[in-house]
């Protein structure tokens, strides 16, 4: 049995990444096409890792808002005839079983959404199950993990390829903006520097004297 278990590291969340791609910047009117979703792990050293990444393709909803501009950017096409795309409704049923089945394997309460500029995909996120009244959803409803704030603070850098450059993380221009891609390197800088600072003594906090141990520093007011 492992010492670390990923329920104790986030006081019960489960961190999932998220990311989407859309057809704009408006989460009530523009349609949300691609959303992907990478849940993470930990094995026995108390080190994350990317478990699985689901992808999904979605149709857009009835009456969506199609920016020229934001599909020439993402290079989506909505109505190629060869896109196996789904509503939805099924992509987020999908999903959230996924998750759920994956909190109670964990023994954690509930997920906690992890993304890159985490407010613009959790804000399409919830728009996208409040369209489709999709019960039971896993994850917080506004808790969310930032990357793009935690690696401004732990590299100096705030755009997804220069903090996995700082990271020592593959990145390629050509492969970003579809949401697996950009999924998956996003998991991949979390764990980066959720491990780092475990490997500076940030996680577990130090047992062996009170004096010697993180909590006794920050207790103190040092």
């Amino acid at each position: 049995m492992s010492n670390h278990e990923i329920k104790d590291r986030f006081r019960g969340f489960l961190p999932v990444v998220i990311d989407v791609e859309t057809a704009g910047f408006n989460q009530k009117t523009d349609a949300l096409l691609e959303m992907a979703a990478s849940i993470l792990r930990m094995d026995e050293n108390g080190d994350l890792y990317i478990h699985e990444t689901l992808e999904f393709l979605i149709k857009p909803f009835e009456g969506a808002n199609l920016e020229k501009a934001a599909l020439d950017f993402t290079g989506i096409d909505p109505f190629a005839p060869d896109r196996q795309d789904m509503p939805e409704e099924e992509a987020l049923s999908q999903m959230f079983t996924k998750v759920r089945k994956e909190l109670k394997s964990v023994g954690c309460k509930r997920a906690i959404l992890v993304g890159h500029n985490a407010a613009f995909d959790h804000g399409f996120l919830n728009a996208a199950i409040e369209r489709a009244d999709v019960k039971r959803n896993p994850f917080h409803p506004f808790s969310s993990f930032d990357t793009a704030s935690l690696a401004g603070l732990v590299y100096g850098q705030t755009v997804l390829a220069k903090a996995c450059e700082a990271a020592s993380i593959p990145f390629s221009n050509s492969e970003a903006h579809s949401a697996k891609y950009d999924t998956e390197k996003t998991a991949e800088l979390f764990c980066e520097m959720v491990n780092r600072l475990k490997r500076l003594g940030g996680w577990p906090l130090v047992e062996s004297e009170p004096e010697d141990s993180m909590a006794a520093i920050f207790n103190s007011g040092k």
